[in-house]
């Protein structure tokens, strides 16, 4: 009996997906709960296995974008005498030499050979053919990854839908700093986690939301939505692209699983393994910039949401300290908002009750 390996559904905006890595060459043996293929969407990946032991026949071949439902492959049932890894083709392709298979988490670039003796696919149809990158000496050019074209999307629709403003100050990062390193052998001993920057800058984030509520809500047609949690998306750049994934409930986390949340996040995006569900709910992100080395910049709003907070590299500089200049390291703070919704005192309150936080840390772990 032969089984279907079909693209399933992976959210009600998602319409398509690329075949990004085939885990078996076509004729292969496969056995039940094996990885066949890596589908890339332009939010999530996700991993098909195969559902019984058998031989494998590939049909669609890697870098092509199908449709949700479309047949890539089905599963002989049966044993099956494994064959060489020589190619990721279907059977039916003209013999070409292999093509290494690109790592699950680099770039989508298209790389499978010509399709010119595709096999028929079962409805729906492929949305578009794979191509090869061009090179003519001086340009290459190549199809945009689903990842990119969505991130190009949604930056485009956020500065043409929202009135963005920025506003920008700068905190003294001595007190935080000096608090890390006083605790971080005994909060490593006690948690098995490093205590990092972003955890001070979520809960300073959970604080302002908290005094300066206009910020935690969203535009929705003629009204205005008010949020009273505080899930927070912490953006993380990947080899495909940026992604935000959302802190869940950060009000309730202590320091401890913030850090946590934050590795295991970075973890699945490595790995290609971040779900729907960790991209979607935010009420407000935060963007550190400064991993990068950047000075200062103006984050762009992740629709719908109504404010963005940009974090930037730590700088030693000269700063004026009851009378006396005093070499700090500084930090320049950058808030993104929509003007539609926060008004520009409501946003200059909002970063400056970030600063105090940051720079009175222990006040902010009593909310003051």
């Amino acid at each position: 009996m032969s089984i279907d390996i079909k693209v399933p559904a992976a959210g009600e905006s998602i319409t398509s997906a690329n075949i990004g890595r085939w885990h078996k060459a076509d004729g292969a043996a496969v056995r039940k709960g094996e990885i066949l293929v890596t589908l890339e969407t332009d939010k999530v990946s996700n991993e098909l296995e195969s559902p019984v032991d058998g031989t494998i026949h590939i049909i669609v071949p890697e870098g092509t974008e199908v449709t949700i439902g479309t047949v890539i492959a089905s599963v002989t049932e049966g044993a099956a005498q494994p064959v060489a890894e020589a190619s990721r083709l279907p059977a039916n392709e003209p013999s070409t030499p292999p093509t290494p298979a690109p790592t699950p988490v680099a770039a989508p670039a298209p790389v499978a050979a010509p399709v010119a003796a595709a096999p028929i696919l079962t409805a729906p149809a492929v949305a578009e053919t794979p191509s090869t990158a061009v090179n003519d000496g001086r340009t290459t050019r190549k199809k945009m990854s689903m990842l990119r074209r969505k991130i190009a999307n949604h930056l485009v629709t956020a500065q043409q839908t929202a009135a963005i403003l920025t506003t920008f100050n700068e905190v003294d990062m001595t007190a935080v700093m000096n608090l890390r390193k006083s605790v971080q052998d005994d909060f490593m001993k006690k948690y098995n986690v490093k205590l990092g920057f972003m955890s001070f800058f979520i809960k300073a984030v959970v604080q302002a939301l908290k005094d300066v509520p206009q910020i935690n809500g969203m535009i929705d047609g003629n009204d205005v939505i008010e949020n009273h949690f505080y899930d927070i998306g912490v953006a993380i750049g990947t080899e495909k692209g940026l992604i935000v994934p959302v802190l869940k409930d950060c009000d309730a986390k202590n320091f401890a699983r913030l850090e946590q949340d934050i590795l295991d996040f970075a973890a699945k995006a490595r790995d290609g393994k971040i779900a729907m569900e960790d991209l979607q709910g935010g009420v407000f992100t935060i963007s550190n910039g400064g991993v990068y080395g950047s000075l200062l910049s103006t984050p762009i709003l992740n629709p719908p949401q109504s404010g963005i907070l940009g974090m930037h590299t730590i700088q030693q500089r000269p700063v004026a300290i009851d009378g006396k200049v005093e070499i700090r390291p500084m930090m320049y703070l950058a808030l993104s908002y929509d003007h539609r919704l926060v008004d520009g005192k409501e946003a200059v309150t909002f970063l400056i009750r970030i600063k105090e936080c940051l720079e009175n840390p222990t006040r902010m772990l009593l909310e003051m």
